[in-house]
């Protein structure tokens, strides 16, 4: 049994539970809510719903449940208009409760869909996906993508509550486990050496015996950061440090088009950028940069374009990205393994350098 974690922002301090099989206490939880008067319904993907038709079903009861098509182009303004509609249909009031079952996606969209229905209703996470479990159903990030860019529409709303739900990683398939891994990776990179070099040692699969202390240990540090910087407003380092290999990750997504490559591929890549970029500014030596590539590469994870994309479409998707501040893109930099920093000052000829050096022409 591994202890609970409490996320610490004052009144919107949180549990997140964690567990082989918490259907019994997720149901349970879902009855007294129910039994109190309030509102519930559950959002989850066309996926979801057939790998864990039996877990759904044990803690859905009659709760209404919204479906929608697996993948990143369902975070999208439409589908957020349809959930409006569906929550409008099931007449929840200011009482009630949304419930995201399902990966990154349905947790950044019904997390948003929350957020903004009645100007704000409770929302409880219960992430399906390693990518979900240790980053993105942790901190209160909710949002959508525009065709500018990944995120660009969102809102900070903490969740009620979060359960890891370890079980529901047997049926995930590799490909998305091994997406997932890339945020692993990158909480041993922005601040937890030990962690690093324990992947280093031994890659982390779904049978490791040591994958639920690693999922505990990345919410927990991602816990700290959220607890220090959680609107992101640090001038420097703070919450922004998460974004490691993200500014590169983001602009991926958006030129090879949402869904081409999971978040965490992106990520991948990302993070090998971000190590080569560091090593450009002579922050890192180039010892780094291998370590880093192996320990992606040995987790089945890509560290340079899959297909060559034009350098300057990805150049301008950067310039987009909600990172930028007073028309500077900040980045997220390695100063040794387990230690990083922002850094605002990046010479736009050292970043499209790294850019060709992962495959861009």
């Amino acid at each position: 049994m591994i202890a609970p974690l409490t996320v610490d922002l004052g009144q919107r301090s949180y549990p997140i539970f964690f567990g082989e099989d918490l259907s019994a206490n997720l149901a349970r939880k879902m009855g007294e809510l129910q039994e109190a008067g309030r509102k519930l319904v559950i959002i989850t993907d066309d996926a979801v719903c057939r790998a864990q038709a039996t877990f759904l079903a044990k803690i859905a009861g009659d709760i209404p449940v919204f479906e929608v098509p697996s993948g990143e182009k369902s975070k999208s303004a439409v589908k957020l208009g349809e959930i409006w509609d569906f929550l409008a249909a099931q007449k929840m009031d200011r009482g009630g409760v949304v419930v995201a079952f399902g990966g990154g996606v349905v947790g950044d969209l019904a997390g948003f869909a929350a957020a903004s229905y009645l100007r704000g209703v409770d929302f409880v996470q219960v992430p399906s996906t390693l990518l979900a479990m240790v980053d993105s159903s942790v901190g209160g990030k909710t949002g959508i993508n525009l065709g500018a860019g990944k995120n660009l529409v969102g809102a900070f709303h903490q969740p009620q509550e979060v359960y890891v739900v370890t079980d529901l990683l047997k049926t995930l398939p590799d490909r998305e486990f091994a997406a997932g891994m890339a945020e692993v990776i990158k909480y041993g990179l922005l601040g937890d050496e030990a962690l690093f070099t324990q992947l280093e040692t031994r890659s982390l699969t779904v049978g490791s015996l040591a994958l639920a202390a690693v999922v505990r240990q990345c919410c927990a540090a991602k816990a700290r950061i959220v607890e220090a910087d959680e609107f992101e407003t640090a001038e420097s380092g703070g919450r922004a440090l998460l974004n490691l290999g993200h500014t590169f990750a983001h602009a991926i997504e958006k030129v090879a088009g949402f869904g081409v490559y999971l978040h965490g591929e992106a990520v991948a890549v990302g993070l090998a950028a971000a190590a080569r970029l560091s090593h450009r500014l002579g922050l890192v030596d180039a010892t780094v940069v291998g370590r880093v590539e192996k320990v992606l590469e040995t987790h089945q994870l890509p560290v340079r374009l899959r297909e060559s994309m034009d350098r300057g479409a990805l150049m301008t998707a950067m310039s987009s990205d909600k990172k930028v501040r007073a028309g500077r893109l900040r980045f997220v930099v390695m100063t040794g393994v387990g230690l990083s920093a922002t850094k605002d000052d990046v010479a736009q000829a050292d970043v499209a350098a790294v850019w060709s050096e992962v495959g861009a022409t």
